[in-house]
């Protein structure tokens, strides 16, 4: 063993150390390597700086942005919502549909943040079922983490294993080469959580909800104040800009909303002065005078009443919000009524009530006074109400209604954005592009759409990700160039002996498995992928089935909360200790990797 393999191997012990301890973070770690690796003199300052020009470092930055539009658009909150519809009361039904919708949406985007968008929804339905947390949290992470072994670019140690097969002059991996895989092993675990899932009951206790908007409705008083009203073709209002009209002095109401067009034209368009009104739109009106009489003004008007069904007032609660708001000493809003204040001209908002000593007050609340303490109820768009936190001097936000966190800026681009996604996995999958230039072109026409701008997308990239697999990258040439990957090969080789290519499957499954409960599954891949293909090396036999063992064994950190950020994420809502994963997680890993050294050498012959 030469002195440039001990002081690789060093570094490399360092950093398992460093990665195990959980300090300093994963990317620091990477940053360490990046800077003390070229000390060994086994490589180069240019080659260490190498991986962050790496094509799948840029896919990974890429997929997160296109994630990220996933969010933006609703796309993956409809998808969620669609679940629960489907589910109904059965636990059984729900389970089974989070786990292939999770599995579904993680095929295409980040796991950790498939992960972050179900778990609120998960919350609200246990919430409203009555179930435990835990029995859902569970197989969220699981179902996330087996969606890394649905396509290529699910999961980061895919890309690195595919790359390091082509950089040693192999053929890498196509899209769906992981799916005859990761599906069967996904049918299993939906049956083992369904056996297995009233032992996830956990110890998290459901936090309280957050107030709705109906329920800000009623504490205020404003119940039966809303009125949803079509505007005919022949209406007198039709043609007409809102200031000519004033119907906030003419009739008593204010306009919170105007709903124009339908199907996928159907869009809500914001009440300005200078709004001409349209046969065919459809008017939500907020009721401020006590006088008002609602057959009158539509007999006067030309109007017609439409129902506030609950479909949409869900449509609404995307366009419009509210917020609460407290007026704080020293405010310049005290002694002025909204309405002087120019709540609407200046911060687009309405004020549609007000509680002062914890009662609401009566009257119009854009005549009142206001007053030190007074906590107001505001209504408006969902970008204005977000500007409302920037707010410290005149007024202080207190909260937002729980249907702010449905909240899809670009909704009406959904559409666009299954476009964009549909013709990226294409692009991948047929080879028409390289991957890294399909998915930087779907970020661009995400930007060109109006769904991304380059602030949003710089901050939707998971830097640290990327400075971890990069900083990693170099550690695969420097035990390259030692003789270190070929030592690891031959001693791996060794004790396993002249036992079948499905033995070593197995030995190369778990040491990959059992690595990643010390280091990230990225960081596992990379040092495992050149030793699998010097094995098959050895053996003579085709490295594909070799370096695929080690990809799937990267997804199945199921064993323990910190085997992946996506174990860790649920451990809070689901109330789980650390020996839940393991009761639950190991037995499904053992499932795991029986099925995968059963089907790799089917699928992928030696």
């Amino acid at each position: 063993m030469s002195l440039e393999l001990i002081a690789v191997l060093g570094l490399l012990t360092l950093a398992i150390i460093l990665f195990a301890r959980g300090r300093p973070s994963m990317d620091a770690v990477g940053l360490i390597v990046i800077a003390a690796l070229p000390l060994t003199d086994v490589v180069s300052v240019p080659e260490v700086l190498r991986g962050f020009a790496d094509p799948n470092v840029v896919l990974i930055a890429a997929l997160f942005v296109i994630g990220e539009g996933l969010v933006r658009t609703g796309v993956a909150q409809a998808l969620g919502d669609g679940m629960a519809k489907g589910a109904g009361a059965s636990e059984g039904r729900l389970i089974t549909l989070l786990m292939l919708a999770a599995a579904g949406l993680g095929s295409f985007m980040s796991s950790t943040g498939v992960v972050a968008i179900f778990i609120p929804i998960m919350l609200r339905i246990a919430r409203s079922t009555a179930l435990p947390p835990g029995r859902l949290m569970m197989p969220l992470s699981m179902a996330a983490l087996i969606s890394g072994m649905m396509t290529l670019v699910a999961t980061a140690p895919n890309m690195v294993v595919s790359a390091e097969l082509e950089a040693r002059g192999h053929e890498g991996f196509s899209f769906f080469a992981f799916t005859p895989f990761g599906i069967p092993v996904l049918v299993l675990a939906i049956l083992y959580m369904l056996l297995v899932r009233r032992r996830l009951s956990g110890k998290a206790e459901l936090p309280p909800p957050r107030p709705g908007m109906r329920d800000w409705a009623a504490g205020y008083g404003l119940m039966g104040r809303q009125v949803r009203l079509l505007v005919s073709a022949g209406s007198d209002l039709a043609g007409k800009p809102l200031e000519t009209l004033d119907l906030r002095a003419s009739a008593g109401v204010n306009i919170v909303a105007i709903e124009r067009g339908a199907g996928l034209r159907h869009a809500f368009v914001r009440p300005e002065a200078q709004t001409e009104l349209r046969g065919g739109d459809i008017l939500l009106l907020d009721v401020i005078g006590s006088d008002f009489d609602a057959a009158a003004f539509q007999a006067q008007h030309g109007l017609t009443e439409l129902p506030l069904d609950p479909e949409h007032a869900a449509g609404r609660t995307q366009y419009f919000g509210m917020a609460e708001v407290i007026i704080p000493s020293g405010s310049s809003l005290a002694g002025q009524s909204p309405m002087e204040a120019r709540f609407r001209t200046i911060h687009d908002v309405a004020v549609i009530g007000v509680r002062r000593a914890n009662a609401p007050l009566e009257g119009v609340p854009a005549r009142r006074r206001l007053t030190v303490g007074d906590t107001l109820l505001l209504a408006g768009p969902w970008r204005s109400i977000r500007r409302l936190s920037e707010q410290r001097r005149d007024m202080i936000l207190l909260d937002l209604p729980e249907e702010a966190e449905e909240y899809a800026p670009k909704r009406s681009r959904a559409p666009h954005m299954l476009a964009v996604l549909l013709a990226v996995v294409v692009c991948m999958a047929t080879g028409l592009l390289p991957n890294a230039q399909a998915a930087l072109l779907g970020c661009l026409a995400l930007g060109a759409l109006g769904i991304m701008d380059m602030r949003t997308a710089y901050r939707s990239i998971h830097w640290s990700t990327l400075v971890l697999i990069a900083g990693m990258l170099p550690f695969a040439l420097a035990l390259e160039r030692t003789g270190g990957v070929a030592l690891a090969a031959d001693a791996l080789v060794s004790v396993v002996g002249d036992a079948q290519p499905r033995l070593i499957l197995a030995a190369l499954f778990a040491v990959t498995a059992i690595l990643g409960l010390f280091i990230s599954n990225t960081a596992t891949a990379v040092l495992m992928a050149p030793v699998s293909i010097s094995i098959a090396g050895t053996l003579g036999m085709a490295p594909a089935p070799f370096a695929m063992i080690v990809a799937l064994a990267a997804s199945t950190a199921f064993m323990t909360p910190v085997s992946s950020p996506v174990n860790t994420l649920v451990v809070g809502p689901g109330g789980y200790r650390f020996m839940d994963f393991m009761r639950i997680g190991v037995p499904f890993s053992l499932i795991t990797m029986a099925v995968c050294v059963l089907l790799v050498p089917i699928v992928l012959p030696f």
